[in-house]
């Protein structure tokens, strides 16, 4: 094993959970800038880390290469070769990052492994006797790993804007009115348990638009874009910008904003990278889980008092009532609301 080695890390998984990633390594490199690290995702990771001098980015094709325990092995090999390494970060803990783990481990490497809460978290969703505290924030369980390997990241705020290269001189921007203030809205999610329904949607966007404030839609290709098209001709103040962005202008767009309204999904913790204002929207889900955005005030969560709630970690299981109570019961208002407080408020 080698002291003076690079880190390993793993993290395969959708793009939110990569973002928060970013947080949690940018304050590494900054206590450790001689250190080096290897990071292993998902291709749309690419963009999040070009920031980073000290990173070797390696994508992993779980559909080719890389695909079964042979695409696997294939993927050890080539990560070996990229080593030494002090140690290995698995914050992903699943089947594909431990079968690696213990490749390295008969390597002589040594492998920490992301805690994910399973047992707290199936205490915070149960229906009965529910225990509704909060749990350590994924960042947390990020930083935890790297501690096992001797490698203490302080959680603590600093300019996340200047990781990227923001530039306001064209392109996306121009469609930007500074003049006036602007509103993004991101009303969907991985999961329909987790998305405010489109109704409401509505019923907000015709309180911004009535207020002349310049609003963004931001969304997915295909299906999501189709629909937030249909919503942005029915008002003159409304863009859509859903499937038309890549990464990086995704990300400007955002920087652009005075605040972004997201549901529990990348959205949010996309514009956070960018230290966008977040108002975020909670249904099934809890920011107890631990995927509240970065360094994002308590009060900017909009959410429903119901003793459900929340009755899934990920927002991947059916409302057991049947009435999802959880979203019918945050109104316009209520999101408007904290939107204002955002604007009113002496920061962004």
């Amino acid at each position: 094993m080698s002291k003076g080695g690079r880190i390993l890390i793993l993290r395969f998984s959708a793009l939110g959970d990569v973002a928060m990633t970013i947080p949690v390594i940018a304050l590494l490199l900054q206590s450790y800038p001689d250190k080096e690290l290897v990071v292993v995702s998902r291709p749309f990771a690419a963009k999040l880390l070009e920031p980073f001098k000290q990173i070797t980015f390696v994508p992993i094709d779980t559909k080719g290469a890389h695909r079964g325990i042979k695409g696997l092995v294939r993927l050890f090999k080539t990560l070996r070769g990229l080593g030494p390494y002090s140690f290995v970060a698995d914050l992903h803990n699943v089947l594909r990052t431990k079968l690696l783990g213990f490749l390295f481990r008969l390597s002589g490497i040594p492998v920490y492994t992301i805690d994910k809460g399973r047992r707290e978290k199936a205490k915070l969703v149960r229906r009965n006797n529910k225990q509704l505290k909060p749990l350590k924030s994924t960042f947390q369980r990020y930083s935890e790993v790297f501690a096992k390997g001797g490698i203490s990241i302080e959680l603590k705020p600093f300019d996340i804007r200047s990781l990227f290269s923001l530039d306001f001189s064209g392109g996306i921007h121009a469609a930007f009115d500074i003049s006036q203030r602007r509103i993004g809205v991101a009303p969907f999610a991985g999961h329909k348990w987790k998305a405010w329904p489109l109704e409401k949607v509505n019923l907000l966007l015709e309180q911004l638009n009535s207020k002349g404030y310049q609003i963004f839609l931001f969304g997915g290709r295909g299906n999501e874009a189709a629909k937030l098209e249909e919503l942005a001709h029915s008002y003159e103040n409304v863009h859509n910008l859903a499937g038309q962005l890549s990464m990086e202008d995704e990300l400007q767009a955002m920087s652009m904003l005075d605040v972004m309204v997201s549901m529990d999904s990348a959205n949010m913790h996309l514009a956070r990278l960018v230290d966008t204002p977040v108002v975020s929207i909670w249904g099934a889900t809890h920011p107890y889980a631990g995927f509240y955005g970065w360094q994002l005030p308590a009060n900017l969560a909009v959410q429903a008092d119901l003793s459900c709630r929340p009755c899934s970690v990920f927002g991947n299981k059916p409302c057991w009532r049947g009435d999802f109570a959880c979203m019918e019961l945050i109104t316009a208002d209520m999101v408007m609301q904290r939107i204002e407080v955002v604007l009113n408020s002496s920061g962004k």
